[in-house]
């Protein structure tokens, strides 16, 4: 008989099936091994915990045969009915139950310690990988998304593995205790139990399936939610200044109505499996005591040892068969928690596998000189997209080279690759004499300082703030570093000086002292290559003069790297190279270049004071 073809879609399809299964359980199995990790002895605890109370709970339910047949309906009978031996049976019960509540209690606290013990090592480890993660990671991906890998996807994790994963094992075992009671009291009524398990779970599994579509969904957009957040946040002043309000608040409300309806999808699915469960479970105990009494008024041997049906039997089954399916109910009602955090595990694992930051470099630079030369270095960010085009420059120690020309001409490219923030596709860059790409990473950015056109400022004191850029310098020479480049008299003016203590990125300072700030941090490190983006971009006319001083100071016996667009910034460099669209087009002194009157003279001529 010739085999139904599905065609290729179908095929397709199918292969992707598979593929989206491997990959889950290959998440749940990691999940497993991470908490395995440090967590065996707990672990095993846990299990043994769980077996005790679901052997107490199974007691108890078996007792009841005994109750009705050997202790209530002989009582019924006896003419002088006498209770002793029954308060003893229910004395010897109690304490068995007991000892199900402690182990129950004991299993649940340590359950929250190894929950919370995870979430410490994840985020610990998250941390630790972010900071081996290049540039071009974060510059591809909104900082509210990855920060909603450490709050949401990890405490996601977390509440699985508080709840659920005891819920799983608790019902397992009690799945097979109860399974094994359940066979030697009636084989026919276990199996009209186990069919109707059977349909119970695929229910279970054919909905979570579908459920878990829109719970990735749901996670990436709280990733996109909170990325607009934090972006609004940053921006705010940019927003009121323009009478955005209105806008921001619409393009939010888009944003979060694609979350509410991802979330509802999610939940909507998965939040029907427990009461069609429920109601298959009520509908199994209905055909248990149909077939039960049956068994039980035939009189057939159907029962343990080959004996006739019991009233108490029956009603020990009926309560076993509620043991048996009610761990399918709860495994079901925890579906929300599991398939939310095997999304958010997909998440916080696509982080900590992210490739890190390559370093193939292994020269240590012991006494660098900071002479850096270009040769011929092609780039580009993206295929297909070149930005810097044959670059050649060659410096000597000391010298100051400023970098001029319009935005997007390839100013900050260029600083990219000193740094290795990237690194270039053709051509090399020397360090005193030395390919960078042969320089550990580590050792080459010691030997510089970055002043950036966006300064950032941690929440600490100013003068942890300034020990920043050497983290072993003294009080005494991060002062000496503000005073060399006109930190010093506004610092005095704060409320406690130097302890004074920034939050919000220095937001109770004006940009031009945020600015001052880190020209100071770059100064305490001492390095032999000084860098300086727009270093000056944020201060007044006063300032920039004052600060001019001490960069001049700052500057001297450094090979210093310029990028500034006010022509008494670049006046004084030992070489200005003009950038246009990623090439140079001159080079040269000042003076020469305005001989030339090429670009940089067409730059200059305008009066403003700006050359870019």
């Amino acid at each position: 008989m010739r085999q139904p073809s599905f065609g290729p879609r179908g095929e397709r399809a199918q292969a992707g099936f598979q593929r989206a299964n491997a990959a889950q359980r290959a998440v749940i199995w990691r999940m497993a091994r991470l908490v395995l990790r440090d967590y065996k002895f707990s672990i095993l605890t846990v299990l043994l915990c769980i077996l005790v109370t679901s052997v107490t709970t199974l007691a108890s339910t078996l007792f009841t045969r005994t109750l009705i047949d050997d202790y209530i309906v002989p009582l019924t009978q006896a003419a002088q009915p006498e209770y002793a031996s029954l308060a003893q049976a229910l004395f010897r019960l109690g304490l068995v139950l007991i000892l199900g509540v402690v182990c129950s209690y004991a299993y649940n606290r340590l359950m929250i310690n190894v929950s919370q013990g995870t979430q410490l090592r994840l985020r610990k480890q998250l941390f630790a990988r972010m900071e081996q993660l290049p540039l071009s990671y974060f510059d591809a991906r909104s900082h509210g998304d990855v920060m909603s890998v450490y709050t949401n996807d990890v405490d996601s994790l977390r509440q699985m593995i508080s709840t659920s994963i005891a819920q799983v094992f608790n019902s397992v075992i009690t799945i097979a205790v109860t399974f094994a009671s359940m066979v030697v009291l009636s084989v026919p009524l276990t199996l009209v139990s186990v069919l109707m398990a059977v349909v119970m779970m695929v229910t279970t599994t054919l909905l979570g399936r579908r459920s878990r579509i829109h719970f990735r969904a749901q996670q990436e957009s709280l990733g996109r939610v909170n990325g607009f957040i934090e972006e609004m946040m940053t921006g705010q002043k940019v927003v009121k200044v323009f009478c955005r309000e209105a806008e921001a608040v619409r393009e939010f409300e888009a944003i979060n109505d694609r979350l509410r309806d991802s979330a509802a999808q999610a939940n909507r699915i998965a939040n029907i499996v427990m009461p069609i469960n429920g109601n298959l479970s009520n509908l199994g105990y209905v055909l248990i005591a149909v077939v039960g009494a049956a068994l039980a008024l035939s009189g057939t041997a159907w029962a343990a040892g080959g004996t006739a049906l019991s009233l108490g039997t029956l009603v020990s089954f009926l309560t076993l068969n509620k043991s048996f399916t009610q761990p399918i109910t709860h495994v079901s009602q925890q579906i929300n928690s599991v398939l939310n955090a095997s999304v958010g595990a997909e998440r916080v694992f696509a982080l900590m596998d992210a490739e890190a930051e390559p370093d193939e470099g292994s020269v240590e630079l012991t006494d660098p000189k900071g002479d850096v030369d270009f040769t011929g270095v092609d780039f580009s960010y993206t295929p297909g997209k070149q930005i810097l085009f044959g670059i050649d420059i060659n410096t000597s120690p000391g010298q100051k080279i400023a970098f001029v020309g319009g935005t997007g001409a390839g100013k900050t490219t260029i600083i990219n690759l000193i740094t290795r923030f990237y690194d270039v596709q053709r051509g090399h860059i020397l360090y005193d004499g030395v390919p960078i790409t042969q320089i550990s990473k580590r050792s080459l950015r010691r030997s510089m300082s970055i002043v950036p056109q966006e300064t950032h400022l941690f929440t600490a004191t100013v003068l942890d703030n300034i020990r920043y850029g050497r983290l072993d310098a003294t009080d005494e020479e991060c002062v000496q570093a503000a005073q060399l480049v006109g930190a010093h008299d506004f610092i005095l003016r704060l409320s406690e000086g130097y302890q004074t203590m920034l939050s919000g990125d220095g937001g109770n300072l004006s940009q031009g002292e945020r600015q001052l700030l880190a020209i100071a941090r770059a100064a305490v490190a001492d390095p032999p290559v000084l860098i300086l983006d727009e270093a000056t971009s944020s201060v007044d006319t006063r300032t920039e003069q004052l600060v001019q001083r001490g960069m001049d100071s700052l500057m001297r016996g450094r090979t210093t790297f310029v990028i500034a667009h006010r022509l008494s910034t670049v006046r004084n460099a030992d070489q200005i190279i003009v950038l246009q669209r990623g090439r140079i087009v001159e080079h040269g002194t000042h003076e020469e270049l305005l001989a030339l009157r090429g670009e940089y003279y067409k730059l200059a001529a305008t009066g403003s004071g700006s050359i870019g």
